[in-house]
């Protein structure tokens, strides 16, 4: 094969409690398992040359158990983490505002050139996550799965599509969703499918058994 077709998956669903907390790092364990063993009848049928994950444990249940059918074992990468929110992270909104005046609002007008206490910028979290994808590809082509977070993914996205990241939650990323990613070896990677669920991927991922 030319290059790659990379699924990217984001993980199941985690506990989230009312008022909303930052996740960020935490490591926070799956509540929904259904929609990771879901995946795994459809990608037992593909011919996968390799699977990575966050070594996050919600990530790495959701890959063991979308995989379970394929006989792979899934290898943890640090770099696919989602972004870290430093100080923020275990705090609602309202916390953060509080403890951290006007920082909430900067952010807001600056998602990737301002970080939380003690955080990263977006673009920090795109550059890492860059480079772990590209560590991936440097030995390896053919049908690959890489498991992580709503951030990370769409961090990646946007650098694929030439977005800015301030924009980077226009693109959809649902818990237990499937991007397809085609790169090839000399050419600039594209976006073939964003945010599905399994049940459109279904018929899309048949095509990568061929």
């Amino acid at each position: 094969m030319d290059g790659a077709t990379v699924l990217l998956l984001r993980h199941g669903e985690i506990e989230q409690a009312e008022p909303r907390r930052f996740v960020g790092q935490r490591d926070l364990p799956l509540t929904e398992r259904e929609q990771a063993r879901a995946w795994s009848p459809v990608l037992a049928k593909l011919p996968l040359a390799g699977a990575w994950c966050s070594d996050l444990s919600r990530c790495r249940e959701t890959a063991e158990l979308a995989l379970a059918g394929s006989g792979l074992s899934v290898k943890d990468l640090p770099g696919l983490r989602e972004i870290n929110l430093g100080q923020w992270e275990g705090l609602t909104t309202e916390e953060v505002r509080l403890r951290f005046p006007g920082e909430f609002e900067r952010r807001g007008a600056d998602l990737a050139g301002v970080a939380p206490a003690g955080g990263e910028i977006f673009r920090q979290a795109q550059e890492r996550g860059w480079a772990a994808l590209n560590g991936i590809l440097a030995d390896r082509t053919g049908l690959l799965v890489v498991e992580a977070h709503a951030g990370i993914n769409r961090a990646l996205l946007c650098r694929i599509l030439g977005m800015p990241l301030g924009n980077l939650f226009q693109l959809g990323q649902d818990n237990g969703s499937m991007n397809i990613l085609k790169i090839p070896l000399h050419a600039p990677a594209r976006l073939v499918s964003l945010n599905l669920p399994l049940g459109a991927a279904s018929g899309r991922l048949e095509l990568c058994g061929h």
